[in-house]
Order: structure tokens, then C-alpha cells, then sequence
């Protein structure tokens, strides 16, 4: 067991929020007395220390057993080792469902738009024909609708497949070798339906009692989770929506109109969100809305849906993550908040009932109670209708705004542009192909890349970790890719304009500066860390050398789900190493400890490393890329910039306050980790 463990609190978060919108909604919503995620997360304290170190088993009902010194096995014998490994695969398996249940529902789609059923054009050909080839169904005399539509149908059985046969998308995706790295480790997958069903079956009472055994099948679900619901739910939406497009845009609360009829767009699934950005462009609609008193309808974007929306189509203002979402709706200038799926907390509805906003729910996957329900049914046998049901929706939203309170509104004038919609394809367009990027890498001019992700997690300071982390790697001259949740923080102060280069080292702006290019390039949403892994392979493709020997890392400080665990685990699988300022819950065990934090080294080239100090932990994985740059024998990089504590873009206001950087967390257990977090260089 761990000692207690010393979290921030809500008015930690509101001294050292990197973003002023967050102080001054939870200052508002403080004299309102209107709960937020922080006042839940402090009334919670103190954590369950079973729950924290993963040594609580409730999988079946003789217990729920706990594992002490008076009683170290539960009823069925199942000892802390195995109820550990238990716990962790139970999480694995729950984040390759939510991936790609909601990837599902977009392959089925791109299966309707080339078939005719849905009248929804395939807006990315030219990815249809580049998957088509690297599936090797491509042939000049099949259209894109064709090809469209085996594709869905590979995607669709990889996600599905019950006999047993080839995962087709890794087979064919995946560098070779990783693939007979998986192979010898037997870990390669059936499909996400049978690792998550097997994940669940093993995990029951009586059935698999052997610790690692249970990590081999973490390891499948990792991979079923990173190539079917992450690749496989991506690969469905460039070739359906097209890929992304670069752009300028400005985020944050102060963008927020209160002339308009406002539309908040939250979740996941980008379908029935395509078909409201058509609607709410209809002119028919904004004239409806014009006639209501309103200027137009605009959209705004909650989660991932807002990152999805936003690089596919435009038209759509990034606010919050999933925690942030209440801080918006606080607002009081939401007229319609449209949920589709995931990272939708219940809580928002409180918030909603404050104001006049409107809750609607569109996926059976997830009701609310109290919101009104239109969107797609358990079959999806309605995807035909989503034009109708955006329609619906937007007019509910006309309909909503002469009930706007404007007594209520409180809107914080912070706000910052960005630029987004960076992808494999533009990116190496930009340095004029692969090897321009490679020179950069070995000349040390690029230290290193980082995909900086992840959902947030009241455990640490809101948004800090990603930001401070970020300022690290960029003054040493490291490149960031962002997505999800982690990326809001990141977009909304200032480092994903061109501007921030002020802020990187020397050779970071010799790399990037005379492309006009940000040092965090913003890919998008959480699917989108199949961005990232295309471009770590096409950088271990243009030097010759695998990826688990490159200056190439994952990091998601503030994880806080099932889905989190997943995406590290998929990263760790190429041979990269994660980083994290959260612990997994699995202490309870040194055996599983030990497996997930450094035995991979051997087994996939990667460990995991945790460190609680967002500035500790940017330090450890600068120190490890200069490792593997250093066993590659490339050049050392230059010394790096200072870090400023506060940093200032031209947008007339100041984004970035002072922080201490005495964090008081006390997140470590007594004995350190000396199973491996704890190896700093």
C-alpha cells in the first residue's frame, strides 16, 4: 500500500492554471455555487489506496476482496499479482471498445458512402488510393467507391474478425520489425472484438490465474487497441472526410459570440458532427437564425469532437477538453450543447440546468438523463438521417436563443490563434520530403519528436504538466505533435503559432523558422495519434533505423482513462518509451510494476517512467532522446534557450502567469519505484 497521497486542490489549480479563461470561470462558477470537476475531485479525498494501487478485486461477487498483510490472497486465491494484472487488462480492454466503437461508427459510414446508401461524398480519394495500395486491393480499374468500400470492409473485419486469420491493417501498416517482434512474442492480434472478449473472458472467476499470462494478453489488446481502433478508425475518416487541411484559427473563451446562436459540439465521433457543420453553413438556416435576432450560428468545439471537426472542415472555435467542458458551459452562452460520445461527464447537466442550455444527446452509447435524445440508434441502421437530425438540431438550437439569459453570460476575453490541421502527408510536403526532415534529426538541429497527448487528470494542476513539459522540449529544441485533450492547453497558450519559436533553441529555429512552421505541430484528435505513429515511421523509414533506437517518444503527463493506458501501451509496442506524471494503479504488485515500467525494455525497447514534476519529467525524456541519439552516434545538439516563466504573443493581453514550481505532490509510494520509475540520468 501507498502512504496518503497529497493532491492539488481546486484553489491549487486556480493560482496556477496556465490559462487566465480557467481562473476566471472558477472564480465565477465559485460565487455562483456551481460545483466543477475540481469540487468533486477535492470532495473525494482522501482516494481509496486499494483502488489507487490496483489491489481491490470486485470481478465477481464472493468479495470484493482486498489484498493486506492479514489477507494476501482474495476468496478464490487469486493472489495481489494476478488481481493487479486483472485490474490493468480489464482497463486495456475497456479502452479498445470505447476507440472502436466510436471508429465503428464512421467505417460503417465510409461502407454506406461507397455503396450509395448514404448520400455522403468520400472527400479523401487520394488517401483511399494510398491505403488501397498498402492494402495491395489497388487497381486502376476500380474507382475510389470501390475501393472505398473494401477498404471499410477490411477495417470493419479487423475490428470484428471471430475466425481467426491475419490482422490485415497492422500486417500492412506496421514497420516489419515490430511485426516479428510480435510475432515472437505471440502477442499478434485475432481482432479488437475477440482480444477485448477474450480480455474479459480471462479475467473471470476461476479462469486465468497467472500474472503474466494476463500480460500477454494486455499486450494483444494494446495492439488491437493501437491498429484497429486507433489506426483503423483513422484511416476511415481521412478517407471519408479527407485529410486534414493547415489553417489559422482562434481559440479559447473570448471568441466566444454572444450574437449568435451558439452551438457546442462535444465528444467524439465526427458523422452526425460533418453533417451539423453542413447544416449550420445552410443559408435557409442562418436566415432562420437572422430572423430570430441573431447575427448567424456558430459552432464551437468540446473534446475531440471540436479537434475532428476543426481540421476537417473548419468553421469550428476549439474551447475545453472533457474536464473543461463545465467551465464553458458556465458561460451561460451555449444555446445547444450536442454530446455525442465519450469524455461527456454527467455533471454537465447540472451546469446546463443553471442556464438555459439545452442538452442533446445523439449515440444510444450515451444518454443522459435529462437531455433530449436525437441521433443514431444501437444498429446505426438510421446513418441515412443524419442530415435530417443535424437539421433538427440546429433549428432546436435557433429556437433556444431568444431564451438566453444575458444576465447570465460571463465570458473571460482570453483568447490566442493557432495554427492546425498538420498531417504525415503536409508536413514532409513542407521540408520538401522525408530526408530534409531526417538531416534536421541528425545534424542535432531536431533533438528529438514527442507526441505530447492525453486526456487531463485532476491529480495534477490543470493543464500545467502539458504546458511545462512543452516548454521544456521546445527550448531543447524538440519537436512536439499534439492531439486530444493535452492539445487544448497547448493551442490555447500561444505554442502552436510560428511566434513560439521565440521560445525554442537555436537549432529548432533553423529547422522550422524558415518554413514558417510552430514547434508544436497540432494533429488533431486523439485518433490522431495514428498521425504521429505515421510520422515516426516515416522518420525511421528515411534513416534506415528502427524506431526503438530513434530520439522519438510518447508522453501524456495527465492521462486519467482506460483509453490513456491503450495509447502509451500502443507507442510502447513500436519500442517507444512513455512518459507520464500520473501512476498507473498498479503498485499493488512489484511483479506487474516491474513488467509495465521496465521489463519491456527487453522485450519491446521502451519502459515507462513516471515522475509526479512535469519539469523532472521533461528533463528525463531529453536525457533519454540524447541517449539514443548518442548510441546512433549523431551530432549533439545545441545548448538549449531559457525557459521563460511567463511568455506574451502579440494578442493584447498576457497568456502564461508566474508559477511556483514547489508542487507539494507526494505522489511517490515509500519504497520510490525502484522497480524503475525512479531511473533519472
Amino acid at each position: 500500500m501507498s502512504r496518503k497521497q497529497k493532491f492539488p486542490s481546486k484553489q491549487d489549480v486556480i493560482e496556477r492554471t496556465p490559462d487566465p479563461a480557467v481562473r476566471a470561470m472558477l472564480l465565477h462558477m465559485e460565487q455562483a455555487g456551481i460545483e466543477t470537476p475540481f469540487d468533486r475531485f477535492d470532495a473525494q479525498k482522501p482516494h481509496c489506496g486499494f483502488g489507487m494501487s490496483g489491489t481491490c478485486c470486485k470481478n465477481c461477487h464472493m468479495g470484493p476482496c482486498r489484498i493486506t498483510p492479514k489477507s494476501p490472497k482474495g476468496v478464490c486465491g487469486a493472489d495481489a499479482h494476478v488481481i493487479v494484472a486483472r485490474n490493468i487488462l480489464r482497463w486495456v480492454a475497456a479502452g479498445v471498445g470505447a476507440h472502436g466503437a466510436r471508429g465503428r461508427e464512421v467505417m460503417l459510414a465510409l461502407k454506406g458512402a461507397a455503396e450509395g446508401s448514404l448520400d455522403i461524398p468520400i472527400l479523401g480519394p487520394e488517401k483511399v488510393i494510398a491505403v488501397s495500395k498498402s492494402f495491395g486491393i489497388f487497381s486502376d480499374e476500380k474507382s475510389v467507391q470501390e475501393l472505398a468500400g473494401e477498404i471499410s470492409m477490411i477495417l470493419l473485419d479487423d475490428l470484428c474478425r471471430t475466425l481467426p486469420g491475419p490482422h490485415r491493417t497492422l500486417e500492412a501498416m506496421a514497420p516489419k520489425e515490430r511485426l516479428a517482434v510480435w510475432k515472437e512474442l505471440d502477442i499478434l492480434p485475432i481482432g479488437a472484438y475477440h482480444e477485448v472478449f477474450e480480455a474479459l473472458h480471462r479475467t473471470t472467476t476461476g479462469t486465468d490465474g497467472d500474472w503474466e499470462n494476463l500480460m500477454r494478453q494486455l499486450l494483444r489488446c494494446g495492439l488491437a487497441f493501437a491498429w484497429s481502433s486507433v489506426a483503423g478508425s483513422a484511416i476511415a475518416m481521412d478517407c471519408l472526410y479527407g485529410l486534414p487541411k493547415r489553417s489559422r484559427i482562434t481559440t479559447n473563451l473570448g471568441v466566444i459570440q454572444t450574437g449568435s446562436v451558439n452551438v457546442a459540439v462535444h465528444g467524439h465521433s465526427p458523422v452526425l458532427v460533418s453533417a451539423i457543420v453542413q447544416a449550420a453553413r445552410r443559408a435557409d438556416l442562418i436566415e432562420e437564425a437572422v430572423s430570430k435576432g441573431a447575427e448567424g450560428i456558430r459552432l464551437y468545439g468540446i473534446c475531440c469532437s471540436g479537434h475532428s471537426a476543426l481540421a476537417k472542415f473548419g468553421d469550428v472555435h476549439p474551447l475545453a477538453s472533457a474536464v473543461g467542458a463545465e467551465l464553458v458551459l458556465a458561460t451561460g452562452a451555449m444555446d445547444l450543447w450536442v454530446a455525442d460520445v465519450q469524455d461527456v461527464f454527467p455533471g454537465i447537466m447540472d451546469v446546463a440546468a443553471c442556464f438555459h442550455t439545452r442538452v442533446v444527446t445523439t449515440s444510444d452509447s450515451a444518454r443522459l438523463p435529462g437531455a433530449i435524445h436525437l441521433g443514431f440508434d444501437h444498429h446505426h441502421s438510421n446513418l441515412s438521417q443524419a442530415d435530417e437530425l443535424a437539421e433538427r438540431i440546429v433549428r432546436m438550437a435557433i429556437d433556444a436563443f431568444h431564451q438566453r439569459d444575458a444576465g447570465k453570460v460571463f465570458i473571460p476575453q482570453a483568447r490566442m490563434d493557432a495554427e492546425v490541421g498538420f498531417s504525415v502527408e503536409n508536413v514532409l510536403a513542407t521540408f520538401g520530403g522525408a530526408p530534409q526532415l531526417r538531416e534536421h534529426l541528425e545534424s542535432g538541429r531536431v533533438r528529438g519528436i514527442v507526441n505530447l497527448v492525453g486526456c487531463n487528470n485532476p491529480k495534477v494542476v490543470y493543464e500545467e504538466a502539458v504546458v511545462q513539459v512543452a516548454q521544456a522540449l521546445i527550448a531543447h529544441d524538440v519537436i512536439v505533435l499534439t492531439n486530444g485533450c493535452a492539445a487544448y492547453a497547448l493551442l490555447k497558450t500561444g505554442y502552436c503559432l510560428p511566434e513560439a519559436l521565440q521560445q525554442s533553441g537555436a537549432g529548432l529555429r533553423a529547422a522550422l523558422g524558415p518554413h514558417q512552421l510552430p514547434p508544436v505541430w497540432h494533429m488533431g484528435e486523439c485518433l490522431d495519434n495514428a498521425r504521429a505513429t505515421g510520422m515516426f515511421r516515416a522518420v525511421a523509414e528515411a534513416t534506415g533505423e528502427a524506431l526503438k533506437d530513434l530520439p522519438l517518444a510518447f508522453s501524456s503527463p495527465e492521462w486519467s482513462n482506460e483509453k490513456g493506458v491503450g495509447a502509451a501501451l500502443g507507442f510502447r509496442l513500436l519500442g517507444l518509451n512513455s512518459y507520464h506524471c500520473i501512476e498507473p494503479p498498479l503498485s499493488g504488485s512489484d511483479k506487474v510494476s516491474r513488467f509495465f515500467y521496465q521489463d519491456t525494455r527487453e522485450l519491446l525497447g521502451s519502459v515507462m517512467v513516471v515522475d509526479a514534476d512535469p519539469q523532472a519529467l521533461a528533463a528525463r525524456i531529453i536525457a533519454d532522446l540524447d541517449e539514443r541519439r548518442a548510441a546512433l552516434g549523431w551530432q549533439s545538439p545545441a545548448a538549449p534557450a531559457a525557459i521563460a516563466q511567463a511568455h506574451h504573443h502579440e494578442h493584447g493581453h498576457e497568456h502564461g502567469h508566474e508559477h511556483g514550481h514547489e508542487h507539494g505532490h507526494e505522489h511517490g509510494h515509500e519504497h520510490g519505484h525502484e522497480h524503475g520509475h525512479g531511473h533519472h540520468h
